[in-house]
């Protein structure tokens, strides 16, 4: 398959003047067109560094890094990252907040904003596109940080834990609703999330990361035997609890 995102031998350190802080070691995987990757590992392993690496934010001090064949510095792709919080404008239409980005790099085109309208019709949020932030649930304001990201046709996506802040039955919610977009609209994903359930009922295979300093320490597919293949329909799956225990036990091996 066409790979979107290759990663070669990725080391990054923080430096203080108190010294260093070593957060990535010896990091290599790749991203196929389409495909979904989750990545979990203990609390403060430097998951969130690697998505920062990925975008460009970072530079790695050691390795490689090519997006759709090119090296980052080369490469003219576009990113699309959406964080743990919406960060929508509350003085902004829920339109006018989807279609940021698109002022932002210079993109806002006739055919740009008539593709925003079409998102929110899409998804469930066309009769919400002059209401302000404040009046939707948390859900809905996420659903529209993801259309925010989706309308500027991103070839690689990074969700870092972007539904920690909602409570556990919205997030379940909006997790399955998010899956089921990213799929149909065949973005390429790299979600990271503390949240074992969440990886394997989102993602086609789970990257497991060590303490810090990361490396992989296991990458795990996933494959369902379902009719429909959808984030809740997993959950409800044989599979689902053989994968959980497995991760489980990866994170701990160590511990």
């Amino acid at each position: 398959m066409e790979q979107v995102l290759e990663l070669r031998h990725i080391y990054y350190s923080y430096h203080t003047p108190e010294g260093e802080t070593p957060a990535l070691a010896d990091i290599s995987f790749s991203l196929s067109k389409g495909e979904f990757i989750a990545i979990v590992g203990p609390s403060g392993c430097g998951k969130s560094t690697l998505l920062s690496v990925i975008c460009g934010l970072l530079s790695p001090e050691k390795g490689l890094i090519r997006i759709n064949g090119k090296y980052m510095r080369e490469s003219t792709t576009n990113i699309g990252y959406m964080l743990q919080h919406d960060e929508l404008f509350e003085w902004r239409t829920i339109f006018n907040n989807v279609i940021l980005g698109l002022e932002v790099q210079h993109m806002l085109t006739a055919k740009t904003k008539e593709k925003a309208g079409e998102l929110l019709d899409l998804y469930g949020l066309g009769n919400f596109k002059n209401s302000r932030p404040s009046e939707l649930s948390g859900g809905m304001r996420q659903r529209a940080a993801l259309i925010r990201t989706l309308v500027l046709d991103p070839d690689l996506l990074l969700l870092d834990e972007p539904f920690s802040a909602l409570d556990y039955q919205t997030r379940l919610q909006v997790g399955d609703d998010i899956g089921q977009i990213i799929r149909k609209e065949g973005n390429s994903a790299i979600l990271v999330t503390h949240d074992l359930s969440e990886a394997i009922s989102l993602a086609d295979r789970v990257i497991v990361l060590s303490g810090r300093p990361a490396t992989i320490q296991q990458t795990i597919p996933l494959i369902f035997d379902l009719d429909r293949d959808t984030p809740l329909a997993r959950r409800n799956a044989p599979e689902f609890k053989t994968y959980f225990n497995l991760i489980w036990e990866e994170l701990n091996a160590n511990v």
